[in-house]
């Protein structure tokens, strides 16, 4: 009816980008908590700076799942 067909390889692209996004999210908040894990071990302020580097991971996996969904239209 109203759906237009696109060609395979731009298909296979998008679901290529679309897969990372789920991957960049988890891995950026894992190595913000790991590297702040080993800040805290390295200078004994355990767990302020776990802490500190998850939320900064966090911020960057939304800030990479944003910039994704921005490069497809609607």
């Amino acid at each position: 009816m109203g759906v237009a067909k696109r060609p395979l390889s731009e298909t296979v692209r998008e679901l290529g980008a679309l897969s990372t996004v789920g991957l960049s999210f988890v891995l950026a908040i894992v190595l913000g908590a790991w590297f702040g894990w080993l800040l805290d071990k390295w200078l004994g302020t355990r767990p302020w700076l776990f802490f500190l580097f998850f939320f900064f991971g966090l911020v960057a996996g939304v800030i990479n799942v944003y910039r994704t969904a921005g490069r497809f239209p609607k």
